[in-house]
């Protein structure tokens, strides 16, 4: 099963000139979501791995079911205000202006192993921030996994060069 084939682009969203790839299609296809949590599953199963951890909100439909399968705990990276605890936030730049991701201070122990989750990486600004985040409150990265990479807009790059092994399924060339 070619799970490319299952993402639907869309032109021009959300400014002209942007080609989003959108995984709604991929997630309602019972098969093809089901071939894309397992093709996880196998890579993963004989890492040492305490915790997946789900970049808001995507990274949460794709985390959620990987750590079930996996056996292990699942860790929501919230944006800004949306936990109910004591959180540890991280600030990352955007186009215009920044933005704030957090997790709960106790989501995990110092030295936990951390597999990070996410739909897409395109310039890696939120996988960093949720990195470094995740460094920051003790944990160790093990990988930072996504479904597509858009190798052009250089995420990849950027967390290969903070020392990050990273992993994709599919890769898109172009915006």
């Amino acid at each position: 099963m070619n799970i490319a084939d299952l993402i639907r682009t869309i032109p021009d969203y959300p400014k002209p000139g942007i080609m989003f790839r959108d995984i709604t299609t991929l997630l309602s296809h019972p098969e093809g979501f089901k071939h894309t949590i397992q093709l996880l599953v196998d890579r993963y199963q004989q890492h040492t791995i305490d915790f997946v951890a789900g970049i808001e909100a995507r990274g949460f439909i794709l985390g959620a079911p990987l750590a079930a399968s996996l056996g292990k705990g699942f860790i929501p990276v919230r944006k800004s205000g949306k936990l109910p605890g004591k959180t540890i936030s991280q600030s990352y730049e955007l186009e215009y202006g920044t933005d704030k991701i957090e997790i709960h201070a106790d989501a995990f122990a110092v030295g936990s192993k951390i597999l990070l989750v996410d739909d897409l990486i395109a310039t890696g600004g939120t996988a960093e921030a949720a990195a470094k985040l995740i460094e920051r409150s003790g944990g160790e990265i093990v990988e930072c996994c996504f479904i597509i990479d858009l190798p052009d807009l250089g995420g990849t790059k950027k967390l290969e060069a903070l020392g990050k092994s990273v992993f994709t399924l599919i890769e898109f060339e172009g915006d």
